[in-house]
């Protein structure tokens, strides 16, 4: 698979703030492209809202941000275009009902009719379908998904997936249209510390290919660049005087993450 170039992400005094309250504010970043990002902080911070505000996919209210050269939330649909999600849960989740095959058949087949020229759709049968495998075996490759080593192979059912395995088929299918920015939800979600070292491998390996890559997590690696939602780093002055202010804010916070969130998934 061709190594995209990457996505740069800037963002400063970046948030997002609904009917009850802030998803997340405060956000600041200057990532070079191929960076790794770890978006860290603890449950109900905003930090999906975060990851989804960066995509292009849910629009912030506050501050100003960048990502590939396209500034947010002006050029959201331009930062969707170069950028691509994996796992996000209860925003593209996997198909529990479908084999592993048939998802990313699946997904091949979306992405084609997204980025494919005219001509591409209407070629022969036959080349097409070489193309789209040689795709998929590329993005499988760079996920770290070996279907030989799943219980039926190809034919092994989603909802049968290891959590780990189920990241890297995300992963995979995002990876199909060869994005500049790949953002990753939960990473370290139900997973042992070896699958979560395993993951954050996987993630550098991209990055290291020319990907940005940007991932939610509890708790960042050392070496990685972080962007946290909650903390010193993510609230000026004004806004913790603010806090002192008003007893109730953090769960006002909690709850306009958490409809932000649902409505990026009814989007």
């Amino acid at each position: 698979m061709d190594s995209p170039h990457g996505a740069a992400v800037k963002a400063e005094d970046f948030g997002l703030k609904g009917p009850r309250g802030w998803a997340f504010r405060g956000a600041r970043i200057d990532a070079a492209p191929g960076s790794l990002i770890a978006v860290e902080g603890p449950s109900g911070s905003g930090r999906t809202c975060l990851l989804l505000a960066l995509t292009g996919r849910m629009k912030a209210t506050a501050g100003r941000a960048e990502v590939g050269g396209h500034a947010l939330p002006k050029k959201m649909a331009a930062v969707r275009r170069i950028s691509a999600l994996g796992p996000v849960p209860g925003v593209n989740d996997l198909d529990p009902a479908l084999s592993v095959a048939e998802q990313l058949r699946e997904g091949a087949l979306l992405q084609r009719r997204y980025d494919g020229p005219l001509r591409a759709l209407l070629g022969p049968r036959t080349e097409r379908r070489a193309a789209g495998a040689a795709r998929i075996d590329a993005a499988l490759a760079a996920a770290g998904l070996d279907l030989s080593t799943l219980p039926k192979g190809p034919r092994t059912s989603v909802r049968d997936l290891e959590r780990l395995e189920s990241v890297r088929l995300s992963v995979a299918i995002a990876l199909l249209g060869s994005p500049r920015l790949l953002a990753v939800d939960d990473l370290d979600l139900k997973l042992s510390d070896a699958e979560r070292a395993e993951a954050w491998t996987l993630l550098r390996s991209l990055a290291a290919a020319g990907t940005t890559v940007l991932a939610v997590c509890s708790e960042a690696p050392e070496d990685v660049t972080v962007l946290r939602t909650a903390g010193e780093d993510a609230e000026d002055a004004a806004d913790r005087e603010d806090a002192a202010h008003h007893e109730d804010e953090d769960e006002d916070d909690t709850k306009g993450a958490d409809d932000a969130l649902a409505e990026a998934g009814r989007a």
